[in-house]
């Protein structure tokens, strides 16, 4: 058999995800071959979530990550897979600063945010609709607040366990504050599969990707040790504790409040219009 005819048999699957510790403990099993699937090929892509929103848009990749902020401006092209969510169990997306003050001074600040595709901005006007933003790359926000260009900052990601380094304090954990409202662990951030691959493709790829993710959580250590490559200013327990705080069986299955949170979410960013397509969220 000549090779051009098994590689004309074997499938690409693009798949796209953010830098970070926790979805590269997600997709380690799938990008160092431990999980496999005949006739298919995963190829990787590594970029921030707000580039990969914007991607979404154009449908660019088979599989990506998304904030679910995201996704109805992405849901004729992307249906949401049941697995690879960050869920914050009364945790989240915080706001930081240099001095401790009150939730009103926060409203009448400018808060540098991560992108305005994100769910933590999502939230955060949700919590105030009137708040002036500036998006900043995320990974630089902390220290643009600590070189005092915004008087607040939003922050994601591995930034949520060292903060405190830099001399801020949390004015609002954005998480808490949701469970507050609603009862619910906030969604943030999700995995989206191209609607074109169809049922039989989109049924393999997700299982793929629930499997790399079992794999993960089964064999704890190789999988961090291949995340801290990603893990941005961690020690190897901070960056445990963190791929803990958003790899955990809710990744492995959001449950009804998860996937009920999406949906509240999401209608709530609509009713506020701050989305301004209606949602329809739908999981493969």
């Amino acid at each position: 058999m000549s090779s051009s005819s098994v590689s004309a048999s074997v499938r690409e699957i693009t798949i796209a995800h953010s830098p970070d510790s926790d979805d590269a403990f997600m997709f380690y099993a799938l990008a160092t071959n431990k999980v496999r699937v005949p006739g298919l090929k995963f190829s990787h892509t590594l970029t921030d979530i707000e580039t990969l929103n914007r991607k979404a848009m154009e449908g660019f990749y088979d599989v990506s990550a998304i904030s679910f902020h995201a996704y109805p401006y992405v849901q004729d092209k992307y249906a949401l897979m049941p697995c690879g969510g960050s869920v914050g169990e009364q945790y989240g997306p915080m706001v930081i600063a240099p001095r401790m003050f009150g939730l009103e001074e926060l409203k009448t600040m400018r808060v540098a945010v991560p992108g305005t595709m994100t769910t933590a901005y999502l939230a955060l006007k949700l919590f105030a609709p009137k708040i002036e933003t500036a998006v900043v790359p995320f990974d630089r926000i902390i220290s643009e607040v600590v070189a005092g260009k915004y008087e607040a900052g939003l922050i994601i990601h591995e930034g949520q366990l060292t903060y405190e380094r830099s001399g801020l304090k949390r004015i609002l954990d954005l998480g808490k504050w949701w469970h507050e409202q609603t009862g619910l662990p906030l969604p943030l951030g999700g995995n989206a599969i191209r609607r074109e691959l169809g049922p039989e493709l989109i049924a393999q790829v997700t299982q793929a990707l629930r499997n790399s993710i079992q794999y993960a959580l089964d064999h704890r250590e190789p999988a961090l040790a291949y995340a801290m490559q990603f893990a941005r200013d961690l020690d190897p327990q901070m960056a445990d504790r963190f791929v803990g705080m958003y790899v955990n069986d809710r990744t492995i299955d959001y449950g009804e409040d998860g996937k009920e949170a999406v949906v509240k979410l999401l209608d709530m960013g609509y009713r506020a219009g701050i989305i301004p397509h209606k949602p329809n969220v739908e999981f493969v």
